[in-house]
């Protein structure tokens, strides 16, 4: 009995051992876990908190760089032209139900929306500003298509391009030059107000110049007056001309090369300030100095630039030879190519080059209907910029630049001896050295 009951304490005793035994070995196991989960638990709201900073200064720094992008402008000169587009040929908006952004509806009013500020037009509204495109309201026709005059229903008149429908080029015309002027912006450049993709339509909406071409002014049979291009109005256009070409190589990046740069793209407004058109043609420069780009020939026989023509490299350099044919027109009165005329004077720069650094045969080279409206030093300074723009060899042309800054002095001596901001004065000095 005794033995029993001692047996049973023993091992009771033996029980509670084991139980203080086996919690004495489960506190540090809690005391552990106590610790470390508070620990992870700090360091995931470390690693979020962290996370979620990193995610709102990544999405700070995109927003700045668009719009420290869309505000990256150059104001030079009273001018305003966008800088360092990223300028992408085929990004004309994707046509949905028909239209451009359009609406297919039948009133005539506007629609609101817009592309980088061009606006957006239906084919009937264009219809009705037109007159149905009347015969009346032609006021140019190329092979680009044909050219309206059209009073949109807010009151401005503006020329209405409808482009011909022929392949893939006339497509891409489209796209390139609402891309283009959409982005690019100078007083130098045809302003585009809107366009229009209604269906098969393709038609572009220009500011209005009311005095045509600089094509029609100097070559057309049906001319002005002898006076409508003196010679104080030619050394302007020749200016504006340069300044336009100097904004498209030197002042975007990549340089716009226009490629089609002639005397019909070059339009004049009301004060015979010339602007120039047309970037159908327009290609998008190397990003490299003077790189070249391997193209398809295309543009205007007489102004291509030999390289160019031969070999199909193209840098723009190539406009600046074309520039200096234009320029050639406006100190000669002749067209680039005249096989009407006697041999040896069908080509003009062949004709005109060796007579450039000539001192008494450029005096005879010079369009007979200025009469002497020059003095002889401004007219050899004048012929000089034209010899060096269409130098055979590319790397001997200057930059348009340098053309702008020689022709800035000749431009502020005339309207100094003649103050009309309209530049036309008719005042006739004899030639003189």
């Amino acid at each position: 009995m005794e033995d029993n009951n001692n047996n049973h304490s023993h091992h009771h005793l033996e029980s509670q051992s084991h139980k203080i035994h086996r919690h004495n070995d489960m506190l540090p196991s809690t005391s552990v876990l106590l610790i470390i989960i508070p620990i992870i638990i700090i360091i995931l709201l470390i690693a979020i908190s962290l996370l979620i900073v990193m995610l709102k200064r990544i999405q700070s720094a995109k927003h700045n760089g668009i719009c420290s992008k869309s505000k990256s402008v150059i104001n030079n000169s009273n001018r305003m032209f966008i800088a360092h587009s990223t300028i992408n040929i085929h990004s004309s908006p994707e046509v949905k139900g028909g239209c451009l952004h359009g609406h297919g509806g039948s009133s005539g009013r506007m629609p609101q929306s817009k592309l980088r500020g061009v606006q957006v037009f239906t084919y009937k509204q264009l219809d009705m500003c037109t007159n149905t495109f009347s015969e009346a309201n032609v006021i140019g026709n190329g092979g680009y298509g044909v050219v309206y005059r059209g009073i949109l229903t807010d009151g401005t008149v503006a020329a209405i391009k409808v482009l011909k429908r022929e392949g893939k080029q006339w497509e891409r015309s489209f796209r390139l030059e609402v891309d283009l002027l959409s982005r690019l912006h100078s007083p130098y450049l045809v302003e585009l107000l809107g366009y229009c993709a209604d269906q098969h339509h393709r038609l572009l909406i220009f500011e209005y110049m009311p005095n045509g071409s600089l094509q029609q002014h100097l070559h057309s049979q049906h001319k002005q007056s002898k006076n409508s291009l003196n010679w104080g109005v030619r050394l302007r256009i020749a200016l504006d001309c340069a300044r336009a070409l100097e904004d498209l190589h030197e002042h975007t990046t990549p340089s716009v090369i226009h490629r089609d740069f002639k005397c019909s793209n070059v339009l004049l407004d009301q004060d015979f300030r010339a602007k120039v058109s047309d970037f159908g043609l327009a290609k998008i420069g190397s990003d490299k100095m003077n790189g070249l780009i391997s193209t398809r020939v295309l543009g205007t026989t007489g102004y291509l630039a030999p390289e160019y023509a031969s070999t199909g490299k193209l840098t723009t350099k190539s406009d600046v030879y074309s520039y200096g044919v234009v320029l050639l027109e406006l100190l000669t009165g002749r067209v680039p190519i005249d096989t009407k005329r006697p041999p040896g004077e069908h080509v003009l720069v062949s004709w005109a080059l060796p007579r450039l650094t000539n001192r008494e045969k450029v005096v005879e080279m010079v369009d007979p209907t200025l009469e002497g409206q020059y003095t002889k030093k401004d007219l050899i300074q004048v012929a000089a910029i034209a010899a060096m723009c269409v130098q055979t060899e590319a790397d001997y042309r200057p930059l348009m630049t340098d053309v702008v800054q020689s022709l800035v002095p000749l431009v502020k001596t005339y309207s100094s001896a003649c103050p009309s901001n309209s530049f036309r004065c008719n005042q006739t000095v004899s030639p003189r050295s």
